[in-house]
């Protein structure tokens, strides 16, 4: 019969954080199998050695490099690939030969570990288990002594090697983090963690568990220093004293802004993870309260709501918020900057009485962009943008805007068709309309994109019903040029990037 391929978990480094299941694992197998850099020494084996026996055999899986070029024709990533099919190989020959193979991994098999890549290679071939073991980021809660997350708080675990600017997204966004895989990446890491804001909350850890165990601010410490083997932790700040002091710095009381920020058209996924951070961030979130209920407020946040018809008080209620100190965020769906509050924001902050607030915006993925990606490509040539609310322009300035929209040839996505109470525009619009275009012209109508009662379709003029439309629907028409492709592998709306003229009338 063929043997079995144990991961083994052994924790941060202390041996006696290996599990009592792994222990008697370990002791039990015939064959011992760990991997190491090419010095040939291996933290793994080391951790599990009180739990060896005489009489095992042992497989040195040594990679080939860590962090040097190789002339490998499929480069680093070939070489290693090419490293792991080998030394899949050799274990499955102890396998086959009834052998049972224990493969030793620090802290969990399947958390940043090489113990996958021979998982995913011999698990489909061989029975194979695995035993969880307490991970790093685990010991290094325990060594600073400090709960990670309580309540409702996340936690987000990164690579150190991860691009920059990925990290600063997370390090902006995220709630507790944890960075993994330091070493050369520490420097890095500090300043993405600088960047995003993050850097007085941080603490390091240096071979947590161990005798040789390191807890530092990540401030303070000595980059040429850092090994492998250390992360970086940023507890909540719920519980994080380095949060709590950096808020109670002396000049923090006067130190408000407005952020103005958008959730984008509804899907959660869709709500950028700047935003997300500024959000988190805030002292006191201010919007419609439609737009509202779409967050969730950490504790301690202050949440203000008020009906959709009030942006100009809006504005100033949180500017007013911000001169006293809060940090505030302005809340609006979409894109901000579109239809939207920071116009207001902008209006209201061009008085003099608050001409010392900061205030910023912070963009979100629009409507119209959302409603065009949804069915291809309209937007792919010149476009613009309009709406059809005359509650703060007359209408015969949207008129004359849509017939100078179709002058030009451009596609046009169109906001705030109808409301309940606002029937007429959009049965004038679509008067106007066949008036200007002929029949076929291509359209898009779009409602709730990415929510749960999305309804989608691709039409023309000629087939379009304005009863069908409220305040919730995004209308794209097309230029002379936009065409929809059916096809059986999902129909499409695309605007060609070469112009061709139109011919004469």
């Amino acid at each position: 019969m063929a043997g079995k391929l144990w991961g083994i978990g052994l924790g941060p480094g202390d041996p006696e954080l290996v599990t009592v299941k792994a222990a008697r694992i370990i002791g039990a197998a015939d064959v011992i199998a760990y991997h190491c850099a090419r010095h040939g020494n291996s933290i793994a084996r080391s951790v599990a050695e009180p739990y060896l026996r005489d009489g095992q055999q042992e497989e040195r899986l040594m990679y080939p490099l860590t962090v040097e070029t190789t002339d490998h024709p499929g480069g680093y990533a070939g070489a290693m690939a090419d490293f792991y099919t080998e030394s899949a190989a050799r274990l499955a020959a102890h396998l086959e030969a009834g052998r049972d193979v224990v493969l030793l991994a620090e802290g969990d098999p399947l958390f940043f570990s090489s113990y996958m890549h021979m998982h995913k290679r011999l698990a489909g071939r061989f029975d194979a288990e695995i035993v969880p073991g307490v991970t790093s980021v685990s010991a290094a809660s325990a060594a600073l002594g400090i709960p990670l997350v309580e309540g409702e708080e996340t936690l987000t675990v990164l690579p150190g090697t991860a691009d920059a600017g990925e990290l600063i997204a997370h390090f902006r966004s995220g709630e507790a983090l944890a960075v993994m895989k330091l070493g050369r990446t520490f420097v890095k890491v500090r300043e993405a963690l600088i960047e995003a804001g993050r850097a007085d909350e941080a603490w390091y850890v240096e071979r947590a568990s161990t005798d040789r165990q390191r807890v530092e601010r990540v401030a303070d410490v000595d980059s040429a220093t850092v090994p492998y083997f250390s992360l970086i932790v940023v507890p909540g700040r719920r519980n994080n004293p380095l949060a709590a002091a950096e808020a109670g710095k002396p000049g923090d009381a006067v130190a408000g802004e407005v952020v103005v920020v958008g959730l984008g058209p509804g899907p959660v996924e869709q709500t950028t993870p700047q935003v997300a951070a500024e959000l988190a961030a805030a002292t006191d979130l201010v919007g419609y309260d439609t737009y509202l209920r779409r967050v969730t407020a950490r504790p301690g946040q202050r949440v203000h709501a008020s009906d959709n018809r009030v942006e100009a008080q809006r504005a100033e209620f949180a500017l007013e918020q911000a001169a006293r100190g809060a940090r505030v965020a302005v809340v609006s769906s979409g894109d901000p900057g579109i239809f939207a509050m920071a116009t207001a924001v902008a209006e209201a902050a061009a008085d003099e009485r608050w001409q010392g607030v900061g205030v910023r915006v912070v963009p979100g993925v629009s409507a119209a962009q959302a409603v065009a990606a949804a069915v291809g490509a309209p937007l792919g040539h010149d476009f613009a943008i309009l709406s059809l609310s005359d509650l703060l322009k007359p209408w015969s300035v949207i008129e004359d805007r849509i017939s100078h929209a179709v002058a030009a040839d451009l596609v046009f996505a169109v906001y705030n068709p109808a409301s309940s109470k606002r029937t007429e525009q959009i049965r004038r619009f679509a008067e106007l309309l066949n008036q200007l275009v002929p029949s076929d012209r291509v359209m898009v109508q779009g409602r709730d994109v990415g929510g749960r009662g999305e309804r989608l379709r691709l039409l023309t003029v000629g087939e379009f019903d304005p009863a069908t439309v409220d305040m919730r629907t995004l209308l794209i028409v097309g230029s002379s040029q936009t065409r929809i492709v059916r096809r059986p592998g999902g129909d499409l709306v695309f605007t060609p990037r070469h112009y061709r003229e139109r011919s004469a009338d």
